[in-house]
């Protein structure tokens, strides 16, 4: 999978995102767990605690690659992307149970937070070059079937 050329913008914006992870994922370690675990919806069949080590995990490691690992970055925009998705019910359930967590006190702020998601699925795809990515393989998909 060729990474293609992104700007100084698109750097910046990967290399801020990594290090916003990082930060995340150390607090789903340490000084932020318990508001971590307070989010993680009720339906979930796993230990609340092994959820956000896991999840803190993953955000450790993605944030290091979006920071560290440049020539990777279309695959790992993708797995952050994938991500976001997969832990937005637990924005929903803080939403939808009324759970005060990191300054979200009223529903009003966490209902606006769910909107926020969606900002960060596209931020990692964009700042990634998934977009440009995808533009590129399609060109050569249709060239194939010309």
């Amino acid at each position: 999978m060729n990474s293609p050329h992104t700007s100084t913008t698109q750097n910046i914006c990967r290399i801020g995102l990594g290090l916003f992870m990082l930060l995340a994922g150390i607090g789903h370690l340490t000084f932020k767990r318990k508001e971590f675990q307070a989010q993680v919806p009720d339906w979930v069949p796993l230990n609340e605690d092994l959820v956000v080590i896991v999840s803190g995990v993953a955000e450790v490691a993605l944030g290091g690659a979006m920071v560290f690992l440049p020539k990777h970055k279309v695959k790992t925009g993708i797995a952050l992307a994938a991500f976001y998705v997969a832990v937005f019910p637990g924005n929903i359930s803080q939403y939808l149970n009324g759970i005060d967590a990191f300054g979200l006190d009223t529903d009003q702020k966490r209902f606006a937070r769910l909107f926020f998601q969606p900002v960060l699925i596209v931020w990692a795809l964009w700042s990634t070059g998934v977009f440009q990515w995808m533009h590129q393989n399609r060109k050569k998909s249709r060239s194939l079937l010309s």
